[in-house]
Formats: structure tokens, C-alpha cells, sequence
């Protein structure tokens, strides 16, 4: 077996790289990490990662305001007082989407006959509406 004359080099030794002030910080390599890919790294980001800036995915879609008919049921004197729901005869006519709500609940009872235009019913909703005598509208969601 030959014997070396000298130590063979290893990565922790300082002499690895020759000089010791070459290789201490991030100056050699451009910075660190992601630094510099949107300045002298730029050609790299391209090349090899060209979704690395920029967003991706989706979004949630927003959720429309709710309301039962028990809190329809008490907010009609209010309504009918500002001029937020019409009175034609015994059936109360009402818009949903002036007053901010998208779908119509079914939680409560109904004696007043309304006519609701919404977005959306529950089928509960629907039901109750129905049997006092009134419906429910559906109206573009735009």
C-alpha cells in the first residue's frame, strides 16, 4: 500500500478551498438561498423555476348573508315603515338582495303571506312560504 506524503483534505479543514477567506460567507456563492433571484440570478429563476414568483391556487368563493324566516317575520314592521318591503293587499312583497342577504332559511314560523326574492331558498323555506299563501322568487345571482 503507498502512504500519502501528506493528510488527505477534508470539507471541514480550512485549507480545503485554498485561501481560508474565500469560501466564509455567502459573497462566493451570490448571497444565500433565494437571494438575488430577481437580480443577478435572474437567467437561473427563468431556466429552472419560472413559477417561483407569482401567485397560484384559487380563492374561496364568498358566502352570501343568510336569514331565517322567524327574523324575516320581525323585521317586517321595520321594513314595511322604511319602504324596504311593499304591501300589495294581504301579501308582503320583500327584496332580499336590496336589503343584503342572498338565501332565505327556513328556521320559524310564517303567518304573514310573503313574496321573497333571493338568490337561494332552502326547500324548508319554500314550504312555509307556501302553506301562508306567499313564494319565493329566484332572482340572478349577478
Amino acid at each position: 500500500m503507498v502512504v500519502r506524503r501528506e493528510k488527505k483534505r477534508r470539507r471541514g479543514e480550512r485549507t480545503y478551498h485554498g485561501s481560508h477567506k474565500k469560501w466564509r460567507g455567502g459573497g462566493s456563492r451570490g448571497g444565500r438561498g433565494a437571494a438575488g433571484l430577481h437580480k443577478h440570478k435572474w437567467s437561473y429563476t427563468v431556466k429552472y423555476e419560472p413559477d417561483h414568483f407569482g401567485k397560484d391556487g384559487f380563492r374561496r368563493p364568498k358566502k352570501g348573508r343568510s336569514i331565517n324566516l322567524r327574523e324575516l317575520e320581525k323585521m317586517l314592521p321595520a321594513l314595511l315603515e322604511k319602504g324596504l318591503a311593499q304591501k300589495e293587499g294581504d301579501v308582503v312583497k320583500i327584496n332580499l338582495k336590496k336589503l343584503g342577504y342572498t338565501k332565505v332559511l327556513g328556521a320559524g314560523g310564517v303567518s304573514t303571506p310573503m313574496v321573497i326574492e333571493a338568490e337561494a331558498f332552502s326547500e324548508m323555506a319554500i314550504k312555509k312560504l307556501e302553506a301562508v299563501g306567499g313564494k319565493g322568487i329566484i332572482i340572478n345571482k349577478t
